[in-house]
């Protein structure tokens, strides 16, 4: 009797997965015509805190680099979006990917500095950098300085013909950041990246050992978040139609809500921030009303999770049940065969 095996990654699970969430994007793709006005903006929003918390979850749950300053690149992109549609006339969808590659650009020399940093330093180190930026557009005097400035009507008028159309690819580009941050997760991981990555997690000193780069692995990305981070703060604030240093970068919207989903759904996982972000809207639009109680059920359901669930909600499940539903590693699978 022979064992024989094949390498695989997709599961029974993964792939029907796969069809659910096709199924499931064709679904949203379709709201502007089965959704109302007010649950496209919520919508757009939900979309917004999973690209944060996915690619937040990249560098703290992966890479090792716990940032307590991703509002640097938030409030960049929104205030990138800005001074590209005001000033240079580039249309506002087009300056939301522009703000992103500006975002990623500006990330490069910034990351030397902030790997020179370890552990609690290189968390405070971020929070640093974000404050930098946040006191530095309050100079900008042609961007509203310390007060803030709204995107002139013109502009937003620019964006579409007509209203509903405007909302509707206003919508459309906020579900097309949500997969596009997942989707550079899932390929990167996925890629000899991913596999560097998973190392450092296990091991730095080991994987060091093995001949990974590990400053070069860090650096793509910490680049590659920043980017995506900043694309999705252009899409935030082209939502809010407003910018100002405070709002842009609020280290409790932007960073703390964002670590807040990411350990409930589970850090170091895909599945992770996806299940957060569904638990902490359905928290805040059930809640909101109780103003600083709000807050408290918030602490309080976070500390509850890391007691009882130190892997988060996600990882608590797929621990006892063995269920990935985005598989990034491959296994094993072994076959008897008589000879």
């Amino acid at each position: 009797m022979a064992q024989a095996y094949s390498i695989e990654r997709s599961t029974r699970a993964s792939r029907i997965t796969a069809i659910v969430a096709l199924l499931a994007l064709a679904a949203l793709a379709a709201a502007p015509w089965w959704a109302g006005r007010a649950d496209l903006r919520l919508l757009g929003e939900v979309y917004s805190f999973v690209a944060l918390a996915t690619l937040w979850n990249l560098l703290a749950g992966y890479a090792g680099l716990v940032s307590v300053g991703q509002q640097a690149y938030v409030g960049f992109g929104g205030y990138a979006l800005f001074a590209l549609a005001m000033f240079l006339g580039v249309h506002p969808l087009l300056a939301i990917v522009l703000a992103g590659i500006a975002g990623a650009l500006i990330a490069i020399p910034v990351a030397p500095l902030l790997f020179r940093l370890q552990g609690a330093y290189f968390a405070i180190g971020t929070w640093v950098l974000a404050e930098v930026f946040r006191l530095g557009f309050a100079q900008v005097s042609s961007l509203g300085g310390g007060s803030g400035i709204s995107l002139p009507a013109g502009v937003v008028a620019g964006i579409a013909a007509s209203r509903p159309l405007r909302e509707m690819l206003v919508y459309w580009v906020a579900l097309a950041i949500a997969v596009a941050a997942i989707g550079f997760v899932v390929l990167l991981l996925r890629s000899r990246i991913g596999l560097a990555l998973t190392a450092l997690r296990d091991s730095e000193l080991a994987s060091e050992s093995l001949g990974i780069d590990i400053w070069r692995t860090k650096l793509l990305v910490y680049v590659g978040v920043a980017g995506l981070t900043s694309m999705t703060g252009a899409f935030i604030f082209l939502q809010k139609l407003r910018v100002s240093p405070d709002a842009a970068f609020s280290v409790n919207d932007w960073t703390a809500y964002v670590i807040f989903i990411a350990v409930i759904g589970g850090i170091g996982t895909i599945e992770g921030p996806i299940v957060g972000t569904v638990i902490f809207f359905l928290l805040r639009e059930t809640l909101a009303d109780l103003g600083t109680t709000y807050l408290m059920i918030l602490g309080a359901v976070a500390i509850l999770v890391m007691l009882r669930a130190p892997q988060g909600l996600w990882g608590w499940f797929a621990a006892r049940t063995g269920l990935t539903l985005v598989p990034v590693r491959r296994r094993v699978v072994f076959s008897d065969q008589s000879k």
